[in-house]
Parts: structure tokens; sequence; C-alpha cells
């Protein structure tokens, strides 16, 4: 297959009448000898995104869109080759998973492939829905540096706000997952003939509203894309709501037929998959494509480290007075994964320097290793630092830490709007100050880019394998020059263990009862 010029492509075959007749403007223009002797035509077919579709069906799967001929490709950024794949890849599919690796630009892939159809006539509208986190500072950012002859706007705030935005006549409307139940009814009758899903591991559980009610929305002729560089990295079974949007023929009607396949039952509360579901899951979540960040991108290496932070003796007092009623619980008692988690996060939370009593008061320990190993870092790390922290309380230790000791910081928490959110960001990747931002992260974990930082702390750590690797794929993406390092502070045996699933990658849930046992024997 050859490209002859922006408007034709050269194809060579045995069988040229398979082309010809079903192909339009399409012709035999040379005969010749193949090596085995038989006789092969090329056969010139006229560039065109029905032409291309009608090829792929034929078998010809390497003809290329030709928006990667004929696009212009607008914006400030010249394309990757990746992201001109990816695009091209999307204009061919109504409805595509994109499961590009976390930082290769999946984003500004979405919106040229968006843009072309656009240009063509064959969309008119489109809808993004997205974590809250990101739909400023990645998305609306985005969109401006490459589809700037666009309107956008961000479907946010009263019902009666997002409401105007809907039905506005933007051709690129933003909006929060949990926003689009608001909606719903304004969003079906928006025109809105493509619907991206950025993080689309937010819709995996199919027993949801927000599962269904996207559902809903997904009409015959809606385009659908589904984005996430973390399919099924808690579960295999987290595939199966995804490639029902998608593909529902590729699944079983139910979800519990589903698990069975990927599934292997070991205890009335634990499961492990299937030697061949990662089989399953990659076959179900067709059509598809994914690049990943080695295949293209020039990253630098990230190196992952574990720092002793032993807890302080009033710490440990009330962490071991919990791992006995623990003790007494288990023998009292079946242990499920809900206690076994609920009495873990207790010890997280020990261990991070405050717990919540019976009466819902903060109850304050001396962490004061921990903070001093923290500042350590910072001071040793050669530009900017995230510190990841799960509880409320934490973050505010910290940030009363760093003001103390005169460190510049800021914080990205579930409290902070999402337009503060995006000013802090500016701020932190092109201002001096703040040297070091906090961050919980799940407000933070999704989409955008910190790379002026290569520094990542987890002063605390999380249950979720997918926030983990998002979290940590702020620093590591697209202009990063500097090797990065991502620092564990770890001061008890529940966050060893913790740690030790979330960079083997394994799932959380399914371990919490060796977890809880590991905890309280040890």
């Amino acid at each position: 297959m050859e490209i002859l010029n922006n408007r034709a492509l050269m194809l060579r075959t045995k069988n040229p009448s398979k082309i010809t007749e079903v192909v339009q403007k399409s012709q035999i223009v040379k005969e010749h000898t193949l090596p085995d002797g038989s006789t092969g035509y090329d056969v010139a077919v006229h560039w065109s995104l029905p032409n291309t579709k009608i090829l792929h069906n034929l078998g010809f799967k390497k003809a290329p869109s030709p928006i990667e001929g004929q696009y212009k490709w607008p914006g400030m950024f010249k394309p990757f080759a990746h992201q001109k794949k990816t695009a091209s890849f999307l204009t061919l599919h109504q409805r595509a998973f994109c499961l590009n690796d976390m930082g290769t630009g999946k984003t500004m892939s979405v919106i040229w492939a968006a843009d072309y159809l656009m240009t063509k006539g064959i969309i008119n509208r489109v809808l993004i829905v997205c974590p809250l986190s990101i739909m400023d500072s990645a998305w609306r950012a985005d969109l401006f540096k490459t589809a700037m002859h666009r309107s956008v706007d961000i479907a946010h705030g009263s019902r009666e706000k997002r409401k105007a935005v809907i039905n506005s006549g933007a051709e690129f409307v933003i909006i929060n997952y949990d926003g689009v139940e608001i909606v719903v009814d304004d969003i079906a009758k928006g025109g809105f003939d493509l619907i991206v899903c950025d993080e689309a591991s937010a819709l995996k559980t199919v027993s949801t509203n927000r599962w269904k009610i996207m559902n809903s929305l997904v009409f015959p002729q809606t385009w659908l894309w589904l984005l996430t560089g973390t399919p099924a990295a808690q579960s295999p079974v987290d595939a199966y709501g995804l490639a029902k949007l998608i593909n529902p023929a590729s699944v079983p009607k139910y979800f519990g037929a589903f698990k069975d396949q990927v599934m292997n039952k070991i205890t009335t509360f634990k499961y492990i998959p299937k030697p061949d579901s990662q089989a399953t899951v990659h076959r179900v979540l067709q059509p598809a494509i994914r690049f990943t960040k080695e295949q293209c991108l020039d990253l630098p290496e990230m190196t992952y480290v574990n720092r002793e932070v032993p807890i302080t003796t009033q710490q440990k007092k009330y962490y071991d007075m919990l791992k006995k009623e623990m003790l007494i619980q288990a023998a009292g008692e079946e242990i499920t994964a809900v206690n076994a988690a609920v009495a873990m996060n207790k010890l997280l939370q020990i261990s991070a320097g405050s717990c919540y009593s019976t009466t819902k008061e903060v109850v304050e320990f001396d962490c004061s290793t921990r903070l001093k190993e923290m500042v350590e870092i910072i001071n040793q790390s050669s530009h900017k630092v995230l510190v990841f922290a799960n509880f409320s309380h934490s973050i505010q230790t910290i940030k009363e830490h760093l003001d103390k000791e005169g460190i510049t910081n800021d914080i990205i928490s579930g409290d902070i709007s999402a337009r503060k959110r995006a000013d802090i960001i500016h701020n932190f990747q092109l201002d001096p100050d703040p040297q070091v931002l906090i961050i919980q992260p799940m407000a933070a974990a999704h989409g955008i880019t910190l790379h002026a930082a290569n520094t990542i702390i987890w002063y605390s750590p999380i249950t979720s394998v997918e926030y983990y690797l998002q979290a940590n794929a702020r620093v590591h993406r697209a202009g990063q020059k500097n090797p990065c390092t991502v620092v564990h502070l770890i001061g008890t045996r529940v966050e060893k263990d913790l740690y030790e699933r979330l960079q083997g990658k394994k799932e959380s849930q399914i371990n919490l009862l060796e977890m809880f046992t590991n905890a309280i024997h040890n």
C-alpha cells in the first residue's frame, strides 16, 4: 500500500474486482507479475473516509485514515507520530477505546480527530465527560491550544448554569461525570453526535446510575470514544462495563457470567484472576488502540525508593492498641473485606499522624519523624516536588509544617474549586513558587501535567492501583526532561504491604483479608 498523494492510495492485490466493485472512484492502473508467477494488480483508490472504512472491511487493515494526508493539524504543537496514528484510528471507528498510556497526549489526539470529523460534516457537537479536576486544566486548556477555532464551554455549577451551557450551541462541551445526571434530558436533546469519556474506568460498573445514564445517551448514530490508560487496573471484571458500552456483543448479557469467565472463586469473599483473564480483557476491549510511553516518547526513567520512617512512641502506643482490638475482633467474628478495610484505614490514619475518634473528632499524634524525612527529601530534590497525602487532616499538618520550614507550597484537594485548581497548576508549572504541591490523590490524579516537579513523595498510601499509577504519571509525561523519583514513606507493616501491592499492580481488594491478617500478627 502506498500513499500517492493527499487524494489517492495505491493498493496491490491479486483480486482487483473486489475493490473496484465496491470502492468509489477506484481503477486498475497497472498489471504485473508477482514473484510466485501469479498476476498482481495495482489499484488506485480515491482516498476518502468512507472508502478507507470499506478497505478495512475488505481486509486492508493498514489503510490509513485520510486525516493523515489531508488534515492541517491546527494548534500550537506539532503532533507526534503516535498522536497522528491515534487520531487516524479514532476517525475510522464510531465506537472505540483509546488505551494509550498516561502522558502520551491522547487528549490532543482526540481533539484533532473530532475536529477532522467536524470539517467533514460527520459530527457537529462533542460532549466531553471527565473528572472535575481536569475539565479546565486539561481539556479546555488543550482545546484552546489545539482547536482554538472551535467554541468551547464547561457545564459546571448550578443546574440552570449547566443547562444554559448544554443549550448554548458550543461545539465542545465539557462536563464532569456527576454533572451528567443533573442535565441528562438536556444532553439527550443537545445534538451531541460524539461523546468522549475520559478516565473511562469511572464507567466500569453497570449497576451504577452513572453507567446507566451514559448508556441511555448513546444512540445508534452516536460516536463514542472511551479513554483510559488503566482499563482494568484493579481487576479483570472492571472491563465489563466498558465493553458493554462500546461492543456489548463481546460480553455476556449479565455481569455474573463475565465474572465467571475471568475470575476463580477461592473463598466466599476472595476471587483471583484466571490465567487467561488478560487475554479475555484484551478481546472484549475492542476496537482499541494503545501506545505505551516506551513506544512513543523518550522520557527519563522513573525510580522508586522506600524510606523507612519509624512511627513515634505516641503513634506506636495507639497503633498497638488498635492492633489488639483487631486481633480480638478477628477471634470473635468473621472478618469480611468491608470491616477489614475499615480497621486498616484506622491503622493508616494513625501511621500518617491523625485519626477520627468514635465521636468524629480528630485525634492528632506526634508524626515528627515522617515530617522531618519529608522535608529532607524536598531539600534534596533538584526540582519541584509533589506530596500525595490521602487524609484531609494530614494535608493541613503537612502545610503547617512546610510553612514553618519556609518552603512555599499550595494544596489541591477535594475542597478546592476547579477554577482555583487551574490557577494553582498554572502557577506551579510556570512560576518559581510554590516549590511543593500537596495533593489529595483523588482530586488531581487524572489528566493534568505537573512535570515542573520530578520528585513525588507519598506521605501515606492509597488502596487504588489506578489512582496510584495515575498520580505518578503527573510528572512522567511528555515534556519531562529530568529523571523522576517516587518516594514511599513507610512506618508500619500495613503501609509496607500496601506499597508492595501498588507497585506490583495487584488487586488491593482481593488482598484485604490477607493484609488484615498481616497487620494484626506482625
